[in-house]
């Protein structure tokens, strides 16, 4: 297992020589030790990029998307080696880790075959002696800063299209698990990936992602991450005028109408809410369920909850590991305190787990929480954990507003079995992404993304191909 810094094709430690410890959450057992990189380390991965750009943006598409084919080839191969590192230092249950592995290769296999088509275009001119030029090249060096929640496939989805259209990128991995993103980082070598195209800086990361932002090699920069964290970088990218995608915070609304299939929002509930122990970007944080279902819903979504066992991800049938650390354990407290001072009914859960002797204390029951109302915590922030609180309403117009209100815009759901419903309620949602009866959309092929606070940009799909291209015009005189 790899546990130095990948920076111009070399493995090596931080130049400052100093590290830091990489331990399970589920036990508090030290995994590794990795460099603790700074500005100096960043730096050296970024003059590296720009060095290897010119040669791996003059390869001809088809090579580079060969290589970036193998390169998810290998994670296939690799899948359950790289689920096992994923959980040991994330937590998430191993086939939820094996998933994430299968989704990380399928954002490589859909750029290496889209980037295929990064067509210009031909734009007719105004003067027969004149001919106009759209042409489509990639930006540069690029940077990614990525989550821990999901440590393989947020790389994936930024290194993926950015690799493939001919850009060079310095990935800063989170201090949480950092050894799933040098272990891909080492079969991205063993892929074919050339020497400074892909470099993986581990360390701090205010001081790295302020000298990616200083830095004018670095013409774009990928994050995902907190709201509070974006619009710091959005500030600092002024001085640059760094290109930005963001993916930012959530606070996913999931509405389930009176018409609703029951069995299926209740199932989708259960798999959206309760995925990766609630700590998703795009989980349900909110829910919204009309009084003529809100009893029934409830118990059947605390019946599914009480099934979900709880534990270390290793363990064989797992669905909820560890918190990632004891801040998020804190804040579901604090959230869960402050619904229940104010009117909340506790339908179960609401407390740490124990599932044996000898682990850390980062394990929380799945928790449903009934007659909440707008202005507690857990309905107005990001809980980041296994609570799911549910209020009711009795007008569709009234549920969409109340939706709405809110700062962030990144996913939605709702449960209807009308079609003109369906419609209706899709366009009035001010999120990027919803789901209309699926709780699951996320895919490689299709725009992922947020409106409002909720983030700049799009990853997945064509435009995530686009997010690493500039367009240049060309006006060219024949006559």
């Amino acid at each position: 297992m790899q546990t130095r810094n990948l920076i111009d094709g070399r493995w090596v430690g931080a130049i400052s020589g100093r590290e830091f410890t990489v331990r399970d959450p589920a036990t508090d057992a030290q995994i590794a030790r990795v460099p603790d990189g700074g500005p100096a380390d960043a730096r050296a991965a970024i003059e590296g990029a720009a060095r290897a750009f010119p040669a791996w943006s003059a390869l001809p598409a088809p090579d580079r998307a060969r290589i970036v084919r193998r390169w998810g080839d290998l994670l296939v191969r690799e899948q359950e080696r790289l689920a096992r590192l994923m959980t040991s230092e994330q937590g998430k249950p191993l086939g939820e880790a094996r998933g994430e592995i299968a989704y990380a290769a399928s954002f490589l296999e859909w750029a290496a075959e889209e980037a295929r088509r990064a067509y210009g275009r031909t734009i007719p001119a105004s003067t027969p002696d004149k001919r106009i030029l759209v042409l489509k090249q990639p930006v540069g060096v690029t940077c990614a800063i990525t989550p821990w929640n999901f440590p393989s496939a947020m790389i994936t989805r930024k290194a993926g299209p950015a690799l493939a259209v001919g850009c060079t990128m310095v990935v800063k991995p989170a201090e949480q698990t950092p050894l799933s993103a040098l272990a891909l980082a080492e079969l991205a070598l063993e892929a074919g990936v050339p020497p400074g195209v892909l470099s993986v800086v581990t360390g701090d990361a205010p001081a790295i992602g302020a000298e990616f932002l200083s830095n004018p090699l670095v013409r774009k920069l990928s994050f995902t991450g907190s709201t509070e964290v974006g619009k710091l970088l959005v500030r600092a990218s002024a001085q640059n005028l760094t290109r930005l995608s963001l993916e930012l915070g959530g606070h996913a609304p999931f509405i389930v109408f009176e018409d609703a299939d029951l069995d299926a929002a209740v199932a989708g509930a259960l798999s959206n809410k309760f995925r990766n122990g609630g700590q998703t970007c795009i989980c349900a944080n909110r829910f919204f369920v009309h009084e003529s279902l809100r009893e029934e819903f409830v118990e059947r979504l605390a019946r599914g909850a009480r099934a979900l066992r709880v534990g270390p991800g290793t363990d064989e049938g797992v669905h909820i590991g560890p918190m990632i650390d004891d801040h998020a354990v804190a804040k579901i407290e604090r959230h869960l305190s402050d619904a229940l001072a104010k009117g909340a009914r506790l339908v179960c859960g609401g407390a740490r787990s124990r599932p044996r002797a000898g682990l850390a204390d980062r394990f929380f029951a799945p928790t449903v929480l009934d007659r909440c109302t707008p202005e507690m915590l857990c309905c107005t922030e990001e809980t980041f954990g296994p609570v799911a609180p549910v209020q009711s309403f009795t007008d569709e117009a009234d549920v969409v507003r109340r939706a709405n209100d809110s700062p962030f815009g990144l996913a939605a759901y709702f449960y209807t079995r009308d079609a003109s419903r369906l419609i209706r309620v899709a366009e009035a949602l001010d999120y990027g992404i919803v789901g209309a009866s699926d709780a699951l959309p996320s895919t490689a092929q299709a725009p992922f993304g947020g409106m409002k606070q909720s983030g700049l940009g799009r990853e997945g799909g064509r435009e995530g191909i686009e997010a690493f291209l500039e367009t240049k015009y060309v006006s060219w005189r024949v006559g």
